[in-house]
């Protein structure tokens, strides 16, 4: 199969809403996906991209709104008359079945005579031609994927779905298959809608993420546009890490907007501040921060962003080491450090100054609550090494 023999088109929802009772689970979702894009829409539990995919899929059917594909609405159709197929994380492979006849399936149920060359085409896509002829329960996790995707693709879809494909799998192997799924939606040229809330996964393979939040997108667009740029709390702190600390609004220098914030003043592009008001959150990635040992200061930039401070943690992951520093206001914020030299990592209970360019700084809406998006077991491991610090400092 390539490009030239299927022309796909644009996946279109507009106004779609889905509600179970008096719960909202999508909520008024109009969103383009473009013709051949991997299209990944990331969020946590319950926050509405699994039943946006069912809706996609017409395995549930839409409150309100509608879903075209190209100039074709097909929100009254059933599932199998859509161009659309369904790859599930269970994989729902046929297991006495082998893995030619497994991804013959659906072209035999549609009484197509001449399966043979499709089949050792799509096998051959999936790199998988030398195990034709085994049961599914002889191959691998990832080569059970594999197979998952070769028989969705073999119909041709306008829209392959993927729903957590790769959750069942351990991590090396995710990641592997996390660069083969992204090889086969190139070659293929079909529009892959991955839903997932591993903000890893749809940062490795998507072009697109759409990040969902309460049943509405917080943030669209290139993973790293979000990332490098998230315009809300809660796209800060779900899609990666993100230090921000409250202020306000202290006038300007030039094209950068100052803000206050704990006897502090942060500097930031008047571009990188999506904060209606005066209420700022100041934002900054811990790879973007460098630490030095306090009678080093002087070394610090003069335009930089800077806060004293003590560590309280090192954690040394191999490719970085992971500080955590105590600001003066009982802040704990992390800096992540490449290790490029070996040796000399500053100690817990050195005194520091963290420091970073205004370039790298973001603002936030200030009336936003600081914790939206994070992990509430990263709260409640946050909150009890906090009050240990404090009980230290105390003592």
């Amino acid at each position: 199969m390539t490009n030239e023999e299927h022309t796909v088109e644009d996946l279109r929802l507009q106004n779609l809403t889905k509600r179970f009772g008096d719960f909202v689970a999508v909520d008024d979702l109009t969103l383009t996906i473009p013709a051949g894009s991997f299209f990944a829409l990331l969020g946590g539990s319950g926050c509405g991209k699994t039943t946006t995919l069912r809706m996609i899929a017409g395995l549930e059917d839409p409150t309100a709104g509608t879903i075209s594909i190209g100039e074709r609405d097909v929100t009254d159709l059933r599932a199998f008359q859509r161009p659309v197929n369904t790859v599930f994380q269970s994989y729902a492979l046929f297991p006495h079945l082998d893995i030619f006849e497994n991804v013959a399936f659906g072209l035999r149920r549609r009484k197509v005579k001449n399966v043979k060359e499709p089949v050792e085409r799509m096998l051959e896509l999936v790199e998988l031609s030398a195990l034709a002829r085994r049961k599914p329960a002889q191959l691998s996790g990832g080569q059970q994927q594999r197979v998952a995707v070769a028989r969705a693709l073999i119909n041709q879809p306008d829209v392959l779905l993927l729903d957590e494909p790769l959750g069942a799998l351990d991590l090396k192997l995710r990641r592997q298959m996390q660069i083969e799924l992204k090889r086969i939606q190139v070659e293929v040229g079909t529009t892959f809608v991955h839903v997932t809330h591993d903000q890893e996964e749809a940062m490795t393979m998507a072009d697109t993420i759409a990040v969902m939040n309460a049943g509405h997108i917080e943030q669209l667009g290139h993973p790293a546009d979000i990332y490098e740029l998230p315009r809300t709390v809660f796209a800060a702190n779900f899609l990666g890490q993100s230090n921000l600390i409250v202020g306000k609004a202290a006038g300007r220098s030039g094209d950068d907007i100052l803000v206050s914030g704990y006897g502090v003043t942060f500097a930031m592009p008047a571009d990188r501040c999506s904060a209606p008001g005066e209420d700022i959150i100041v934002g900054v990635r811990p790879e973007k921060i460098t630490v030095l040992d306090l009678v080093d200061a002087d070394r610090v930039p003069d335009h930089h962003n800077r806060i004293t401070g003590r560590v309280t943690d090192v954690s040394y992951t191999g490719v970085s080491t992971q500080y955590l520093v105590l600001a003066p206001w009982d802040q704990e914020l992390i800096v992540f450090e490449q290790n490029s030299i070996v040796g000399d990592r500053c100690e817990v209970g050195d005194e520091v100054v963290i420091h970073w360019s205004p370039r790298h700084t973001f603002g936030l809406d200030g009336t936003s609550d600081v914790n939206a998006g994070v992990d509430p077991e990263v709260l409640e491991v946050e909150s009890a090494s906090a009050a240990l610090v404090t009980d230290e400092a105390g003592a």
